[in-house]
């Protein structure tokens, strides 16, 4: 489905989607996500509030018995099986598992330099997410290989005052 939607086999449904896709991307980089997703709930609600109420009405001047006009979709299964909740369980528990050890051994400062390269990109954080809203960091994330010259440059920079610091700073050597 995947394939077919984006060699535009079916021109309609593939218009559909990326249509969808850049009104939502576009909706981003103008509102926040908290407002683009509540505005999303009420373009939905709206349409389908709308829809019922259009059926009954209908229902009521054809004087006909029909029932719920969306109980097809009401009727569908989807709660997710004890199994696919425990795989994803399980995959979320290790990525958490590792990501918490990794934070302590930041946070406690088990290495020296990896704890400073930690609070130095924690402080360019705070100045990128100042500037930056989520979209146009993704967007910058796909231009990858005209930043990535620029970043081999910072890098070296980078790598080159940290071991400046590790010649200078008693016990910041890395043990090997």
């Amino acid at each position: 489905m995947v394939v077919d939607l984006l060699h535009w086999r079916d021109v309609k449904q593939s218009g559909l989607v990326f249509g969808s896709v850049l009104l939502l991307l576009f909706s981003l980089t103008q509102f926040s996500v908290v407002s683009v997703i509540a505005y999303l709930a009420l373009a939905v609600l709206s349409a389908t509030i709308s829809f019922r109420v259009y059926k009954s009405v209908l229902q009521a001047v054809q004087k006909t018995d029909e029932g719920h006009p969306l109980k097809a979709y009401l009727e569908v299964e989807i709660a997710l099986s004890a199994d696919q909740i425990s795989k994803y369980v399980d995959k979320t528990q290790l990525y958490i598992n590792s990501t918490m050890k990794e934070l302590r051994r930041l946070f406690l400062v088990q290495d020296l330099v990896d704890s400073i390269k930690f609070a130095v990109l924690m402080w360019l954080l705070t100045y990128v997410g100042a500037l930056f809203n989520g979209l146009t960091l993704l967007i910058l994330g796909k231009k990858t290989t005209q930043i990535d010259q620029y970043l081999g440059l910072v890098r070296t920079q980078v790598n080159s005052i940290m071991g400046k610091i590790r010649e200078k700073v008693p016990g910041a050597k890395k043990k090997e």
